[in-house]
């Protein structure tokens, strides 16, 4: 069938459209770079159909089966995909800003190199699984990914700076050189996940799980780890300067190397951490508990002790401790 007998068929209606499926299950539509802006095709089964390059801005795809479609380089910008089934999809490189993802079926797609600026994930009672899913290099810059379901989910490289991700599921997830400044993680989970490198400037993660994740070289410049837990997370190397770390938990953390200067570590915990050559100079350390810690050459000059506990640290060849 030719590609304009599809658009007639798929004008019919979903239910007629459904039935010719039905009859014809081993033909896959060919509707590429088919014009369906603001089409209505609510319920329609598009699963296995070749919609690459297709034009699908402000449709109407709500709980559609679009499960192994070719959507490759798609325009689907603010389009209505609430509930929509697209398992195994092939989303790469489409255009789904501004688009209603929420309830929506993504398993084992492919969104690398997607555009989700300002996309719905969530919200309205729905919240979307993605645990899995590929969204290497993909922007999502301001998306509302509060509460989703993103664990081993594939965001290396990706543009997350401004999202909300507030009480999500990171745990496992590649965020390696990822883009996060001024990215809402509150309470989320992000233990075992992959950040080193990642860019997370001026984030909010205040009592986040972040528990055996790899931050190696990342920048947490001012970021919000009031009360989170840090817990054997690697975070050596990584720019905490400035940062809010106030009642963190760093108990066995790896931050050899790492930037503290005027960092808040007020009752923070680096029981047994490593802090070998860690700069915290003019830190705040009230409080801080540094209990069986090494911080074997590191540089605490003009830091504020305060009622900081050091028993049993190793604080051989340190920088600026108070002599007794």
């Amino acid at each position: 069938m030719a590609n304009l007998e599809y658009i007639t068929q798929l004008k019919q209606g979903h239910v007629e459209w459904n039935k010719w499926r039905q009859i014809n299950p081993s033909i896959k539509p060919d509707l590429y770079e088919t014009d369906l802006h603001e089409a209505n095709l609510h319920r329609a089964d598009l699963s296995g159909a070749n919609l690459s390059g297709a034009n699908l801005s402000l449709a109407n795809l709500q709980e559609a089966k679009l499960r192994e479609a070719d959507l490759y380089r798609a325009n689907l910008s603010g389009a209505n995909l609430s509930e929509a089934n697209l398992q195994e999809a092939n989303l790469s490189g489409a255009n789904l800003s501004g688009a209603d993802l929420r309830g929506t079926d993504i398993h084992g797609a492919n969104l690398s190199g997607a555009n989700l600026y300002e996309a719905k994930f969530s919200g309205g009672g729905f919240w979307a699984n993605f645990s899995g899913v590929n969204f290497h290099d993909a922007n999502l810059h301001g998306a509302d990914l509060s509460g989703v379901n993103l664990s081993g989910a594939d965001l290396s490289m990706a543009k997350l700076g401004g999202a909300d991700l507030g009480a999500a599921n990171l745990s496992e997830a590649n965020l390696s050189d990822a883009k996060l400044s001024a990215t809402k993680l509150s309470r989320a989970n992000l233990s075992g996940a992959d950040l080193r490198g990642s860019n997370l400037r001026g984030a909010d993660l205040h009592e986040s799980d972040i528990c055996g994740a790899h931050l190696h070289g990342a920048d947490l410049t001012g970021v919000n780890l009031r009360g989170a837990n840090l817990h054997r997370t690697d975070l050596s190397g990584a720019d905490l300067s400035k940062a809010d770390l106030h009642g963190a938990n760093f108990s066995w953390a790896n931050l050899h190397g790492a930037d503290l200067r005027e960092a808040n570590l007020v009752g923070a915990d680096f029981h047994r951490a490593e802090l070998h050559k860690a700069d915290l100079s003019r830190a705040d350390l009230d409080e801080a508990n540094f209990g069986w810690a090494s911080l074997r050459e590191a540089n605490l000059s003009g830091a504020n002790f305060g009622s900081a506990n050091f028993h049993e640290a190793d604080l051989s060849g340190v920088e600026g401790f108070p002599s007794e």
